[in-house]
């Protein structure tokens, strides 16, 4: 299937849109320290939890999770086909990791992931949120929760919907997010995460 200047313009401004860093901008507008300057030093909402509490906290996750969200809605609005969609996903999750406005220093991915899941289908989103959420009641360790939860993302997607594009792409992703995830995962084996 060829795409159009369309299809390139929506990937392309996913990418540009996932770069735009709610971390940062929520912390530089509360007053707060830069995140990457602090705690785990990752710009993400469980390190702005860290460094300015809740509230902040929430403002990044809901910022993250639009990240995804939004770009794929646009595109499924534009009736752009399965394979436009998974990649307009997927660029704003690599946006959101390796921002070219922050250096390509990034997140971990997994707010971006689950508005990324939701835009393509919201069982899916329900189904994985829902999947850490279970998790982090249970185990109470968040980086858990989001390897767990995103490694079910691509089964997700294969039980509820017919598109191969969305489950390779998923797949690739849940990939990348274990990839920025390796040293939790040391830790986790370590006994060390909190």
């Amino acid at each position: 299937m060829s795409m159009d200047i369309i299809d390139y313009c929506l990937i392309v401004g996913a990418y540009l849109f996932g770069s735009i860093s709610t971390a940062i901008i929520v912390c530089k507008l509360m007053g707060l320290p830069d995140p990457r300057s602090q705690g785990s030093g990752n710009p993400g909402a469980t390190n702005v939890l860290r460094v300015g509490g809740k509230k902040p906290a929430a403002i990044t996750l809901a910022g993250d999770s639009l990240k995804g969200l939004i770009p794929v809605l646009l595109a499924r609005s534009l009736d752009a086909p399965d394979l436009t969609l998974a990649l307009t996903g997927l660029a704003a999750f690599l946006g959101h990791l390796y921002p070219v406005f922050f250096g390509f220093k990034g997140g971990k991915g997994v707010a971006t992931l689950f508005g990324v899941l939701f835009g393509l289908h919201w069982a899916v989103g329900a189904a994985t949120v829902g999947s850490w959420l279970f998790v982090a009641r249970v185990l109470k360790i968040s980086s858990l929760s989001a390897l767990v939860a995103s490694l079910l993302a691509p089964l997700y997607i294969w039980l509820i919907t017919p598109s191969r594009e969305f489950v390779m792409v998923t797949a690739l992703m849940t990939v990348l997010l274990y990839w920025r995830h390796r040293s939790n995962i040391r830790r986790l084996l370590s006994g060390e995460e909190n």
